[in-house]
C-alpha cells in the first residue's frame, strides 16, 4: 500500500474525470500489468487510487506518465482525417490497414479504429456510423479526431499535474482545445449572458488540458460493435438520437486495465432501459457506485452531463 497514490484533483462523477482516471491506467498499463486502480470516498466525491510496483512522489509520477503519453498513439492512428465518420470507402482501408498492423504485433491502432467507427449502418450519405463519444464533427471548426491531435501536439507535463493533483481551476484555453467530455462544456447562448463563440476567454480559460489528454487515452476501452439496427459503443444505452445515456461503474476494490474493461461492458451497469440498476452481482465485483450521465445534443454539438448515482432497488 506504500506505493499507493491518490488522485485527488478527479471527480468520478465528471465524464471526463471518469475518462481521465481510466485513461491513466490504460496508458501506464501498456508495459506493464503492475498498475491497479480503484475509487475511494474523499473530499466529498469519488476519487481514483493507483497501485504501482514502484513508489513515485508526485513530481516523479507525472513526469513518468508524460513519458509514457509521448509513444502511446501513433500517428498513423489519426490517418482517418478530422473526424471519425467518413465515407465507407474511406474507412474500410484505414481499418484494414490497423488490422494488418495488429497482425504485425501492434493492437493500438486497430483499437482506436474499434473505438472510432464501425462499417455498419451507412447513413444516407454513405459515411460510416461512429462512437457515441463523438461530440462535434466539424461544424464551427470543431474537428472531433483534430482536436484530439491538438491534445497530443501541446500537452506538457504541468496540465497533467493540475488534473491529477489540484481542484479543477479551467484555467487552459478552451479555443480548439475541448473535446466537449466535460459537462461545463454546455455553455450554450441560452445559458449565457452572451454569444460564448466570441467570448474572449476562450484564448485564456475554459478547459483542461491535462484530462482531456488523458481520456483520449480511455477510448480503446470503449469499442464500437455493429447491431442489426445501429452502432452501439461500450456502456451507452440508445433509445433514439436525443435519449442516449452513457453509465460506468465505480468500484472500490483494485482492479487491473482488462478487469476494468469487463466492468465497463458488464450488462447489470447499462442496464439504462430500466429506472434501477439490478443490486445483484454488483457488490460481490466490487462495484460500490453506477453514474449515469444523459448525453445532450444541442444543434450539430453533444454534450454530457454530470454524472448521477443510479439508486439501488
Amino acid at each position: 500500500m506504500a506505493n499507493d497514490i491518490l488522485l485527488h484533483g478527479i471527480d468520478g462523477a465528471n465524464p471526463l474525470g471518469f475518462l481521465a482516471a481510466i485513461g491513466t491506467l490504460r496508458v501506464l498499463s501498456l508495459d506493464s500489468d503492475d498498475v491497479r486502480l480503484r475509487w475511494m470516498k474523499h473530499e466529498n466525491a469519488w476519487r481514483p487510487v493507483l497501485a504501482m510496483e514502484t513508489a513515485l512522489e508526485e513530481h516523479a509520477f507525472v513526469e513518468h506518465l508524460s513519458a509514457k503519453l509521448a509513444a502511446s498513439v501513433p500517428s498513423e492512428v489519426f490517418a482517418l482525417g478530422d473526424n471519425p465518420s467518413v465515407p465507407l470507402g474511406v474507412f474500410r482501408p484505414y481499418a484494414q490497414s490497423c488490422a494488418q498492423a495488429s497482425l504485425d504485433g501492434d493492437r493500438t491502432r486497430s483499437d482506436f479504429a474499434t473505438a472510432f467507427a464501425g462499417e455498419h449502418p451507412i447513413d444516407k450519405e454513405g459515411k460510416v456510423p461512429d462512437t457515441a463519444l463523438r461530440t462535434m464533427s466539424g461544424a464551427g471548426h470543431q474537428h472531433f479526431l483534430k482536436f484530439m491531435r491538438n491534445f497530443i501536439e501541446q500537452v506538457q507535463p504541468e496540465h497533467l499535474r493540475k488534473t491529477l493533483f489540484d481542484h479543477w481551476r479551467y484555467d487552459d484555453p478552451v479555443q480548439n482545445m475541448t473535446l466537449r467530455w466535460d459537462p461545463s462544456d454546455d455553455n450554450r447562448y441560452a445559458l449565457r449572458w452572451s454569444d460564448p463563440s466570441g467570448d474572449p476567454d476562450r484564448k485564456s480559460m475554459g478547459s483542461m488540458w491535462g484530462a482531456n489528454r488523458l481520456a483520449i487515452e480511455a477510448l480503446p476501452l470503449f469499442p464500437t460493435l455493429p447491431t442489426y439496427r445501429q452502432l452501439e459503443t461500450v456502456g451507452f444505452h440508445t433509445q433514439g438520437a436525443r435519449k442516449t445515456h452513457w453509465s460506468w461503474p465505480i468500484w472500490d476494490v483494485f482492479a487491473g486495465v482488462d478487469t476494468v474493461r469487463s466492468l465497463l461492458d458488464m450488462a447489470d451497469v447499462q442496464r439504462s432501459d430500466r429506472a434501477r440498476v439490478q443490486p445483484k452481482g454488483l457488490s460481490a465485483r466490487g462495484i460500490a457506485e453506477v453514474y449515469r450521465s444523459r448525453r445532450l445534443t444541442t444543434g450539430k454539438f453533444r454534450n454530457f452531463t454530470m454524472g448521477s448515482p443510479v439508486p439501488h432497488a
